[in-house]
């Protein structure tokens, strides 16, 4: 199960920053070894997360771990400043650690290039394998176009970093780098889930094109489908579900326990199977919600399930299911 699972599952290292509640550092290394163990390669950080804690946390396990066998993605985008002032507060960005810095956006070459520089001291990495332009939708999204991704390009010509791109919920500027820059990934943050597939419309058909591999991530949309049982008003996009997607959420659950299934086993199999998909980024609160995550991929849907959801329109027809749907 671990070289299909590691193949499949990136782990999403937010929580390791301490997001929405405090891990100690056992905790979060018990995070990783139960990574390590179900056999994901892939950590996927930012200094936004936990200002700059994910990426040491993340540092100092793989320090033990052979170099060749792992990938690690990070983000350029917002610039850690020492903030005295903050110290005694918390981070107003919803991690739980002292607010000793501030963030400030810049997408200038010379901000990429101190940002990378200042990950690579955290985690520890001579060269770092992916790094993504964070949220540019948020920030100025041209400067991230014309300056942020051709100081990419550069880095990448040399060998700092071995691929680029973006990543966001915004799919139509994500297509925007597919067509107008030379990145080559790019990460979809819940616009490619049983509830939200707009990236059809544009931006995987343009990856597939271009070649440019896609992480989906957010593939649960902040809550709604990482329920097990019976839907109820679990957030939608970090906020109450309106109602038509709370009912179409309950739908397909049903249609999951109608063939033995469950929800978030449904969710992962479905944001997986678009082939320019390479690997889903999820994150994890503990060390059981690793493993569970494994089990999940590891073990997907009948594919009766598929036919029974499109004959209902609940996923879109032009969603690529093969591997999925009963022949």
């Amino acid at each position: 199960m671990a070289d299909a699972v590691g193949a499949r599952l990136a782990l999403g290292c937010a929580q390791l920053g301490n997001l929405y509640q405090q891990h100690t550092d056992e905790q979060a290394r018990a995070i990783l070894e139960a990574a390590w163990d179900v056999g994901i390669r892939h950590f996927d950080t930012a200094p936004h997360y936990g200002l700059g804690l994910s990426e040491r946390r993340l540092g100092q396990f793989l320090r033990g771990k052979p170099r060749a066998e792992f990938t690690v993605s990070t983000k350029v985008g917002r610039l850690l400043v020492p903030d005295p002032k903050g110290a005694a507060r918390l981070d107003t960005e919803g991690f739980v650690v002292p607010g000793a810095y501030r963030r400030v956006w810049d997408f200038s070459a010379a901000g990429v290039r101190a940002s990378l520089e200042a990950s690579r001291q955290r985690l520890g990495l001579e060269r770092v394998d992916t790094v993504l332009i964070h949220d540019p939708d948020d920030g100025d999204a041209r400067q991230a176009l014309t300056s942020a991704a051709p100081e990419l390009a550069r880095l990448r010509a040399v060998g700092i970093i071995g691929s680029f791109g973006a990543g966001t919920k915004d799919v139509g500027l994500l297509a925007r780098f597919v067509r107008e820059t030379h990145a080559d990934t790019v990460m979809i943050a819940g616009r490619y889930t049983l509830l939200d597939q707009s990236a059809l419309d544009e931006l995987l058909p343009a990856c597939l094109l271009r070649g440019v591999r896609v992480l989906n991530a957010a593939i649960f949309n902040s809550g709604i489908l990482a329920q097990s049982g019976p839907v109820s008003a679990a957030p939608f996009e970090y906020a109450a579900p309106p109602k038509q997607i709370l009912d179409r959420a309950a739908a397909i659950a049903a249609r999951c326990a109608a063939h033995g299934t469950t929800l978030p086993a449904a969710a992962m199999a479905f944001a997986a199977a678009h082939p320019a998909v390479s690997a889903l980024v999820v994150g994890a609160d503990n060390a059981e919600q690793v493993r569970a995550n494994a089990t999940l991929i590891a073990s997907p849907p009948p594919p009766e399930l598929w036919n029974d959801l499109l004959a209902e329109g609940l996923v879109r027809l032009d969603a690529p299911l093969q591997g999925l749907l009963a022949v």
